[in-house]
This record gives structure tokens, C-alpha cells and sequence, in this order.
């Protein structure tokens, strides 16, 4: 059979050729299957390339709308909107969760901070007992159950990344200060940006098929934390079904397009983007967390639930600031070029932080500008 033949669509600003040129590559040298990639500067967009195909069975081209599951990516814009909500209290990011969330205080968490559970430092990567999997299909039973674990170390005394977990605390919180679900105040912090935390099942036909990686990524030597957090055959859900679509789940199941997510990152790029307060987004973006991560096989440091740049994946500047996800996504904000780049694609691969494929892309817009 023939082999379909590769569209790249969409536009760069000239002197970006590169860019483009990056892109097409990807899909010459790295099996890439459909993707995009925007690019954000000064606030114009400067680069939009959608390429490939929406399905596995490379029938239905990957356009301008369509939809991909972004995952952990999504961590950086739920932090986002957490940061406006957190603005109105007193105490900021130093308030305890439990004044927030009474019930998060069990087994001696009384005393974590907001700034503490959002940069991964409460213990609580994963459920280190067995669960039945479909709890993380209810996002309200399932902070539940987070809330009453014991934290797996001393929490503020070392950070180890939680992958799935960060997302039912975060939209607990968001829910107990704004009566409101996350992803309902993401919609109205945002209404025209086409990115959302729970999809409702009419845009489900948007959506691109996911190819899952062909390898399990490397995770080093494992320990207890690791096993909770990816390991366990209760570590997550069944992700891609209709309901896994239609709850919200803020750390890993925003659905959106390239340039949404560059739309949205771009906040980190321009000093909050007026979205918050000057204020609460240095707090927002300044390190809590720098060293070896208990659950990742890597050194890193994160503000509040934001990722910086300490492997120098987001590009030269080390003050940059991202997010990457499962199979490959990735976000980057320069705050000093006010620069954003988003990767989006549904082939996945098994690795766990900067795709080489984002990483080449990111590579050709700095040598651009």
C-alpha cells in the first residue's frame, strides 16, 4: 500500500523558515505521526504548524482544530489559574491546605502549605496501597482518598514529583476557594482559547487518535515512591476513554490545540499576562524545590506546580520556565525574549522530560531569533 502523503499546514513569520523546517523533520527522522507547533512572541504568533495525520490508520489529516491530550503539560496552566484563586487569601501560598481543605490535615498534613503540595513536596505521589483504578475516574472520591494518606516522607523536606495526584489536590483546592471546578474557572479566565480540562463529548471528534509509547520509560532504580507514582498496576486510569475525557483531572487531561497552549503559557511569558496579580506570580514562578527528585530519575526544581528550567530543555535561558507530558508535549515561557513555544503531537514516546522532538523545535526558534 502507498504510503499517505505528509501535509504540513499553517504559517511562520519570515526568518522562521527554520522552524519549519525543524518540523518537517521530525516526521522524516523521528517516526513523528501528526503534531503541532506554535510559537508566541511579543505577544504575536509567529509560528503555527499542524502536520501529519489525526488517526493511526493515516486517513484523516491533522488540521487546525484538532484536539490532543496535552497530560502532565497541563500541570503549568492549572497552576495558572490556581495562582488567581490563591491571590485572594491573606497567607498566599504560605496558607496551610487545611484552611483551605479541613480534611487534607489527616495523618499529621496539617501543616503542609499551598506552596508545599504545589511544588511536590507533600508526599504523596501516588497510593502506595492498592486502589481500585476506576477512583481516579471520580475526581471528588478520589481527593478524598488522597487526603486521608499518610505522606510517604516528611513533607517540605524533599520534593518527589506527583504525576497524577497534583491534579485531584489542585482542583480540590480550586474547588474549596471558588465554589467552582478548575476547569469551569479555566473557561471563564479564558472562554476563546480552545483548551479544556474536561471535553465535553461533543468535541470528542476532535480529538487524535494516541499512539502509546513502545517502551516503558526509564525510571532508574525503582523505590517505593516511584512504584506509587507510575508503577503499580492501580498507578493511574484507563486514560482515553469518553469519561477519562469528560472529568476533569488537572494534572493530566487538558485537551487543546497547539496554539491554545501556547495562548495560555504565554502568561508565564509576560508577567502573569494581567490574568494575576504581579505578586502572587513571583511567588507563583519563584524555585521552592531544586535537587534530586525522589520520583523522577533527575534533578529538578518547580515553583508553584510550574517546571524551571534546570535540564535546559525550554531552551538557553535558565530562567525559563515549562511544562513537558506524558509521550511528549511540552510548553516553554521566556520570560526575557517573552517568548512561548508549544509542542502537541499523539505519538508518544517513552520519554519522560524533553522529547527530543519538542527540544529540536524549541532549538530552531532560538536560532531564528
Amino acid at each position: 500500500m502507498t504510503e499517505p502523503t505528509l501535509t504540513i499546514s499553517g504559517v511562520t513569520a519570515p526568518g522562521l523558515e527554520g522552524v519549519r523546517d525543524a518540523f518537517e523533520a521530525n516526521f522524516r527522522e523521528m517516526d513523528e505521526l501528526g503534531a503541532g507547533f506554535a510559537v508566541i512572541h511579543r505577544g504575536e504568533l509567529v509560528a503555527s504548524l499542524t502536520g501529519g495525520w489525526a488517526d493511526r490508520q493515516k486517513t484523516h489529516p491533522w488540521e487546525a482544530n484538532t484536539l490532543v491530550p496535552v497530560y502532565s503539560t497541563t500541570k503549568g496552566i492549572s497552576a495558572l489559574v490556581l495562582a488567581a484563586l490563591i491571590d485572594q487569601l491573606p497567607g498566599g501560598y504560605e496558607t496551610p491546605v487545611a484552611d483551605v481543605w479541613p480534611e487534607f490535615a489527616a495523618n499529621g498534613k496539617g501543616a503542609v502549605t499551598l506552596a508545599e503540595v504545589l511544588s511536590h513536596q507533600a508526599g504523596l505521589p501516588g497510593f502506595a496501597s492498592e486502589i481500585d483504578p476506576d477512583l481516579w475516574l471520580d475526581p471528588l472520591a478520589c481527593a478524598a482518598a488522597i487526603a486521608a494518606l499518610a505522606p510517604m516522607w516528611p513533607p517540605g523536606t524533599q520534593h518527589g514529583y506527583h504525576p497524577l495526584t497534583w491534579g485531584y489536590i489542585a482542583g480540590e483546592i480550586a474547588y474549596r476557594l471558588s465554589g467552582k471546578t478548575l476547569g469551569t474557572v479555566l473557561r471563564e479566565m479564558f472562554p476563546d482559547v480552545d483548551f479544556r480540562i474536561g471535553l465535553p463529548a461533543s468535541d470528542h471528534a476532535r480529538v487524535a487518535d494516541m499512539m502509546r509509547p513502545r517502551a516503558l520509560a526509564d525510571l532508574g532504580e525503582l523505590n517505593d515512591y516511584r512504584r506509587a507514582a507510575f508503577v503499580h498496576k492501580w498507578s493511574a486510569p484507563n486514560r482515553g476513554g469518553a469519561i477519562w475525557r469528560e472529568i476533569e483531572i488537572p494534572s493530566a487531561n487538558g485537551h487543546g490545540t497547539a496554539e491554545a497552549v501556547a495562548t495560555l503559557y504565554s502568561n508565564y511569558a509576560s508577567g502573569g499576562g494581567g490574568v494575576v496579580s504581579p505578586g502572587i506570580f513571583e511567588d507563583l514562578i519563584r524555585p521552592r524545590t531544586h535537587g534530586p527528585d525522589l520520583v523522577l530519575p533527575m534533578v529538578t526544581s518547580f515553583g508553584a506546580g510550574i517546571m524551571l528550567n534546570t535540564h535546559g530543555f525550554f531552551g538557553p535561558n535558565p530562567e525559563a520556565l515549562g511544562h513537558c507530558g506524558w509521550g511528549g508535549s511540552m510548553a516553554t515561557a521566556d520570560p526575557d525574549e517573552e517568548l512561548t513555544c508549544a509542542y502537541v503531537m499523539n505519538r508518544q514516546s517513552n520519554v519522560l522530560v524533553g522529547d527530543p522532538r519538542a527540544v529540536r523545535l524549541v532549538e530552531a526558534v532560538y536560532a531564528a531569533l
